[in-house]
């Protein structure tokens, strides 16, 4: 493993998403590994932790969650830019070897069969609890959050870090037609 990939407490991992990032959602099933970019994304629940993302009908992704049961979700920073424009533009579908195409590096912690996606700032293992009626109606996927780790050089102690990390870490946020924004700079309120 990464020497700069820690554990982070399940009861603050909804603090990796709530900054709002576009995460990149991967999933396996029988030998078939997909990564896409997702912009709708976002912490749901405390105890137990629990996300949303959204997946279209048509991406090979949703088919392997469904298959599967489970989803990664990880947070991409500027240094993985056109990776995550790659893999969100291009589809498994049409193109068998997207991932290798795309840059993408995968691999698995200790006791998850989920890919995750190598030189991301976090990633969150979740396990789908399914509810057909939002998954048909509205592509709304709910998972709780089973396992989560973030790169310390960005995420230590439970917060983010960006304004004392590399300008490389910070987290995307996607507008539209290929435009991003990184995360900007801090600014705090302090508490009397």
């Amino acid at each position: 493993m990464n020497e700069h990939i820690a554990p982070v407490a399940l009861d603050r991992a909804y603090r990796l998403l709530n900054h709002g990032p576009t995460v990149l959602v991967s999933a396996s099933h029988d030998g078939t590994d997909n990564v896409m970019a997702a912009a709708w994304s976002c912490a749901l629940d405390f105890s137990p932790p629990k996300v949303t993302v959204v997946l279209d009908k048509a991406t090979r992704t949703r088919a392997l969650v469904e298959k599967s049961g489970y989803f990664a979700l990880q947070v991409p920073n500027l240094g993985q830019l056109e990776l995550t424009y790659k893999v969100g533009t291009r589809s498994l579908n049409e193109l068998p070897d997207k991932l290798a195409q795309s840059g993408v590096e995968l691999f698995r912690m200790d006791g998850f069969d989920v890919p995750l996606v190598a030189g991301s700032s976090a990633w969150l293992v979740c396990r789908l609890i399914p509810e057909p009626h939002n998954q048909q109606t509205y592509d709304l996927f709910i998972g709780e959050v089973v396992g989560a780790w973030a790169d310390t050089r960005v995420f230590k102690d439970g917060y983010w870090q960006f304004e004392q990390a590399d300008a490389r870490w910070r987290s995307l946020h996607y507008i539209a037609g290929g435009h991003f924004y990184a995360i900007g700079d801090a600014a705090v309120v302090r508490e009397d």
